[in-house]
């Protein structure tokens, strides 16, 4: 059953604006959390109007109640319960009252190595281990790392940008990394597939480790173009105060929130169109992660009655394309919340370096079939 017309304009007048009016509206960039989430309640809001058998639309308690503890809990530690606005608020509090001896050993490291040494093992290192520690504490410390390293403001944007790529794509290797995998672990812990803790590793480790490993030479080529004397080539010292700790982890909580309402308000187009499209067009379609939840595109796309081959280039397209804009991923909402990167300086860089990771990873999944 197709979506009304009048429904699927509504949908699209939507995401087009979320598309765009970060970019041509000043106010939005400066206002985007509560941006997304206004745009998520409308989208939340046009839904209701979709009726489709066995899936539920619009406004429920449930929704509500998943929107509003979604940043308060990704898992628990000795029963107590961890999500994404405790981990900033805490974390940052800690950098806050040790942020001298922090930024100091930070400082003392880029001493002992180059800067382009550093950045390779920064975004190797973190891509490799965000699977573990998760996405989250991955981009905490990769802010702190880069802050503190002796870079102009561009290139430590364009760092930042490779660097939660990396992360992107490493947190997919187990469910304790993003929730995207933890969504796809659990979809398939089922006949026939009896997806384990390793289950992503053995399917898409093979595609991740090179893709993180290309990462970390694509950093060090990018801080080698660097002008060592352009402006601000230097550290930049810490200023923050507890408002602005708080208030960052205030901005992440409602982004994320924002985001579960997105990702619930445009299921009624996911699941009338996108599910019923072949898996390269798909891969492609999958583009839109960059600006909304791919965690709900995986929960909507991925199910045991796909071929392995239609889960591996579905979650591929996801992971790669989550890292194009700030709202595409955990790791580039918390990083550019902290470094004040603009949706138009993440564009700059993170479009058409997802473009080029598509098409690469296109040619070996649909072309090569390696």
């Amino acid at each position: 059953m197709a979506l009304d017309l009048g429904v699927l304009i509504g949908f699209l007048v939507i995401f087009l604006t979320v598309l765009i009016g970060p970019f041509k509206i000043h106010v939005i960039e400066e206002n985007l959390e509560v941006f997304l989430l206004v745009c998520g309640i409308a989208a939340m809001t046009l839904s209701g109007f979709v009726k489709i058998p066995d899936v539920e639309t619009g406004w429920s308690l449930e929704i509500i109640e998943e929107a509003v503890t979604a940043p308060l809990h990704v898992g628990d530690i000795f029963g107590i319960p961890i999500g994404i606005f405790q981990i900033v608020l805490i974390v940052g509090l800690l950098i806050y009252k040790w942020h001298t001896p922090i930024h100091n050993a930070i400082r003392k490291l880029t001493d002992m190595l180059s800067v382009k040494v550093l950045a390779f093992l920064l975004i190797v290192v973190l891509g490799l281990s965000s699977s573990i520690i998760s996405a989250i504490l991955a981009a905490i410390i990769l802010v702190e790392v880069v802050n503190a390293m002796p870079l102009s403001r561009k290139s430590k944007i364009d760092l930042t940008i490779i660097a939660c790529f990396s992360i992107g794509l490493g947190a997919a290797l187990t469910p304790l990394g993003e929730p995207l995998s933890t969504i796809a672990v659990s979809k398939l812990a089922g006949e026939p597939y009896n997806a384990d803790f390793l289950f992503l590793f053995n399917m898409l480790g093979k595609y991740i480790f090179p893709g993180v490993f290309a990462f970390g030479l694509l950093g060090v080529f990018f801080l080698g173009k660097a002008d060592p004397k352009a402006h601000e080539m230097e550290s930049a010292d810490y200023n923050e105060t507890v408002k602005d700790v708080v208030m960052r982890a205030i901005k992440v909580y409602v982004f994320i929130a924002a985001l579960v309402l997105l990702g619930e308000g445009f299921k009624p187009l996911i699941f009338e169109y996108f599910i019923q499209v072949p898996s390269m067009a798909l891969y492609w379609i999958n583009m839109v992660s960059a600006d909304l939840d791919n965690a709900t595109l995986a929960a909507a796309e991925i199910g045991p009655i796909l071929s392995e081959f239609q889960i591996r280039s579905i979650l591929m397209g996801l992971l790669i394309s989550g890292g194009m804009m700030i709202p595409g991923n955990i790791p580039n909402i918390i990083s550019a919340s902290k470094l004040g990167i603009t949706s138009k300086e993440w564009a700059r860089l993170g479009l058409p370096l997802g473009l080029v990771a598509m098409t690469i990873y296109f040619i070996v999944l649909f072309i090569l079939k390696i």
